[in-house]
């Protein structure tokens, strides 16, 4: 019985430092009823939210073990211009003018509490239909998405690869 609660024991803490050495995002979301192009009814706000707090935690794998990415989304204007309908679903219209995707955010990199990197940076893709893109047409942020997978890239792994 002993021997056993000793495995037992020695697996939890091996679980627990393992998961203190795990790479970890953290979004926050600053006023999003204030966001220049965000739905304004709420259930239809929080999927939308719900949608970039899905993408944001996939870039915990793109982070090496024990650094902490956390980011407040202070604006967003998705692609395209959002249309309302009586009683459905409003439709949002993509024409490739002016209504490119853009977000304002800041960012903390840590490693152990050290500050690796941080800033308080405008996105946006001005040529959001003219840009390869590695998401589905049938996902509604893609052209979002794909803007963030260019931001990461090019402000936290050139950081990440000079550690």
């Amino acid at each position: 019985m002993r021997l056993m609660t000793r495995t037992v024991l020695a697996a939890v803490l091996a679980l627990l430092a393992s998961r203190a050495a795990l790479a970890e995002v953290t979004v926050t979301y600053t006023k999003p009823e204030d966001y220049t192009d965000v739905p304004r009814g709420g259930y239809d706000r929080e999927r939308t939210l719900k949608d970039f707090s899905a993408y944001f935690a996939t870039l915990d794998k793109k982070l090496p073990p024990g650094q902490t990415l956390k980011i407040e989304v202070l604006d967003i204007d998705l692609a395209g211009r959002l249309y309302p309908r009586r009683g459905g679903e409003d439709i949002r219209i993509m024409t490739g003018g002016a209504d490119w995707p853009r977000m304002h955010l800041r960012y903390t990199l840590e490693e152990n509490g050290q500050v690796l990197r941080s800033g308080d940076d405008n996105l946006s893709n001005m040529n959001y239909q003219q840009s390869r893109t590695t998401y589905f047409d049938s996902d509604p942020m893609r052209y979002e998405k794909q803007m963030l997978d260019d931001w990461f890239n090019k402000a936290i792994v050139p950081k990440v690869a000079q550690r």
